[in-house]
C-alpha cells in the first residue's frame, strides 16, 4: 500500500465525535474551604463565650423566678420615667443620704394596692392610714397649724397639751368644751388663774363649792366669842372682788376698809 492508500483509507474510517459540555468540579476546595471552617468554629467559640457571660450575670446579679430583683451601685441608683415624647414624667433616686422622688403625684398603697395609704402632691400631704404613729422622743413638731376633729390617747394612758416656754390657747366660736366624765378636772397655774366671760356669766354648779386658802380677815370679836373656837366664818368681797374670810356673828363682819381690800 502506498502512501496516498494509506492517507485514504484512514480520513474514511476517522469518525466524527459528537460535542459534550465541559466539566467543572462542584465544592471549596482550597484555601476557601479551610476560611469556611474558620469562620465557623469562631462563630461556635463565640456562642460558647456570649452563653457564658450569660450564665455569669445571672449568678452574679441573682436573677431567679423566685428571688429578689437586687439593684447595687456605688453612688447611687436612679429610675427614669418618660412619655412617648421622651419628656422625664417621674425620677427615683436613691442615694447614699437620701431618697429623692420626683413626680406630679406619689402615693403609697397597701400590699393589696386596693387602700390608699399616703399620698402627696403641690397642694397637700395625705394620710389615710387608720393609725398613724409618732415614736420619737420628741414627738411630731409642726411649723403651722393641725386641723384634725379629734385628738385622743391611748387606751389606758394619759392625754397632755402643753407649752414648756409659752401659752397654750385654746379657742373655738362655739364654745369649748372641757370634761371628765369618770374622774375630777384640775386647773392650776403658778401665777393667777383667770375665768372672764364678756358677755354671759360664770356658773358653778356642784353639790359643794370649796375655796381653799383664802386669806382671814382680822375682826375684834365680842367678849363672848373670844372664848369660843370660831367655826363658822362669812365670806367676803372686797370692791376690787377680791374674796376673804371673817369670822361669823350674828351680823355681818365684813369691812371695806379690811387690810386685806386695802392691799389688794
Amino acid at each position: 500500500i502506498t502512501q496516498e492508500q494509506f492517507i485514504l483509507a484512514s480520513q474514511s474510517l476517522h469518525l466524527q465525535r459528537p460535542g459534550c459540555d465541559a466539566v467543572y468540579p462542584v465544592g471549596l476546595y482550597g484555601w476557601r474551604k479551610r476560611c469556611l471552617y474558620f469562620f465557623l468554629l469562631l462563630l461556635l467559640v463565640t456562642m460558647i463565650v456570649n452563653l457564658a457571660l450569660t450564665v455569669w450575670i445571672i449568678k452574679v446579679m441573682n436573677f431567679s423566678v423566685d428571688s429578689l430583683l437586687v439593684l447595687r451601685s456605688d453612688k447611687n441608683v436612679t429610675l427614669n420615667a418618660r412619655n412617648e415624647q421622651g419628656l422625664l414624667t417621674g425620677q427615683l433616686t436613691v442615694g447614699p443620704e437620701a431618697v429623692e422622688a420626683q413626680c406630679q403625684r406619689l402615693e403609697v398603697r397597701s400590699r393589696d394596692g386596693g387602700t390608699l395609704l399616703f399620698t402627696a402632691d403641690e397642694e397637700e400631704v395625705i394620710m389615710a392610714a387608720e393609725k398613724f404613729t409618732v415614736t420619737g422622743s420628741e414627738g411630731a413638731v409642726f411649723g403651722h397649724s393641725v386641723e384634725t376633729p379629734l385628738i385622743q390617747a391611748r387606751a389606758s394612758e394619759d392625754l397632755k397639751l402643753e407649752s414648756p416656754t409659752r401659752t397654750l390657747t385654746m379657742e373655738a366660736p362655739r364654745g369649748v368644751e372641757v370634761s371628765a366624765a369618770e374622774g375630777s378636772l384640775k386647773v392650776s397655774g403658778r401665777k393667777d388663774l383667770q375665768l372672764e366671760s364678756t358677755e354671759g356669766e360664770i356658773l358653778l354648779d356642784a353639790n359643794a363649792v370649796q375655796f381653799g386658802g383664802l386669806p382671814l380677815g382680822t375682826y375684834t370679836a365680842s367678849p363672848r366669842q373670844t372664848s369660843q373656837e370660831q367655826t363658822v366664818y362669812e365670806v367676803c368681797v372686797c370692791p376690787s372682788g377680791k374674796i376673804y374670810l371673817s369670822p361669823a356673828e350674828s351680823s355681818s363682819t365684813c369691812q371695806a376698809m379690811s387690810n386685806i381690800c386695802l392691799w389688794s
